[in-house]
């Protein structure tokens, strides 16, 4: 990563949090104290988000998680992705407390198996590469029906997601299919997240699934050819828009992302344009 202003970290970890508000007041300290911004949700499934600022300050916020100086050791090992940024991609530090870290509406979620980040469904980007390019393989994209359509995997299939519940009605439409056919299904997602969170449900209905290990980010991070595998940019939720294959912002505006004839869309738009950050 190049030499930069700011540094973009992001991250999650699926970890219990029985006080879910006491870590957040933790995490805002730490944020506050280190003069960092960025926007942080926290449950009691574990944390996820993203902060930004100069190096060093980023670089002491990741410390403190990643060796268990906060959130009673919670979060040691901690595995972040960083980005370089030219400005400050958020406008502020917020840390909210909701029910999920991420919530999907998965179908028989409370009888499903916890995520699992370190399960052997989790391809690294060189074995992602040679996955993909395999026949018999499903590559599924795991985000906004937007996203899909600035950047994608070449050969991914977009599920047309504008709802949460429009990804898993996708999927009982296809499953029968792939299982049939004897597919593996070789998810992806922005940094992981999603992936983490609804690979327990595919399982559930029969299918092979294989996860990109750390997202998009950790695949465009690690290998310097990464618009082998990847047409156009990768849409980030900060001011930033979107990142290249070399993580870097691209010139491309919210409007250029955002379809003001979609009803959910221009929404986006609209609450993009009002707010300092994502």
């Amino acid at each position: 990563m190049t030499a930069s202003a700011f540094v973009h970290s992001a991250f999650y970890r699926f970890t219990p949090l029985p006080d879910a508000q006491a870590a957040a007041a933790a995490l805002r300290a730490l944020g506050a104290g280190l003069g960092l911004n960025g926007a942080l949700v926290v449950a009691g499934e574990g944390l996820n988000g993203a902060v930004s600022g100069p190096p060093a300050a980023v670089d002491a916020f990741e410390d403190a998680l990643r060796g268990g100086a906060v959130l009673e050791g919670a979060a040691r090992g901690l595995a972040f992705k960083r980005s370089p940024c030219a400005r400050d991609p958020f406008g502020r530090f917020k840390v909210v407390v909701k029910p999920e870290i991420v919530a999907l509406g998965l179908p028989g979620a409370d009888t499903l198996p916890a995520p699992d980040e370190r399960d052997d469904s989790h391809v690294s980007p060189v074995a992602w590469r040679e996955l993909i390019a395999r026949d018999g393989v499903v590559v599924l994209d795991n985000r906004n029906h937007f996203e899909w359509r600035l950047g994608r995997f070449n050969g991914a299939v977009d599920p047309q997601v504008r709802h949460f519940r429009d990804f898993v009605a996708y999927v009982q439409a296809q499953a029968p299919q792939w299982r049939a056919e004897g597919r593996t299904v070789a998810m992806y997602c922005t940094g992981g997240i999603r992936c983490d969170k609804t690979a327990p449900w595919l399982r559930s209905l029969g299918l092979q699934v294989r996860q990109l290990d750390g997202g998009i980010l950790n695949h465009f991070a690690t290998l310097p050819d990464a618009e082998r595998d990847w047409e156009g940019e990768c849409f980030v939720f900060d001011k930033r828009v979107a990142v290249d294959t070399t993580l870097h912002e691209t010139a491309t505006p919210l409007e250029a992302v955002f379809d003001p004839a979609d009803p959910g869309e221009r929404w986006r738009l609209e609450r993009a344009r009002r707010l300092d950050a994502f």
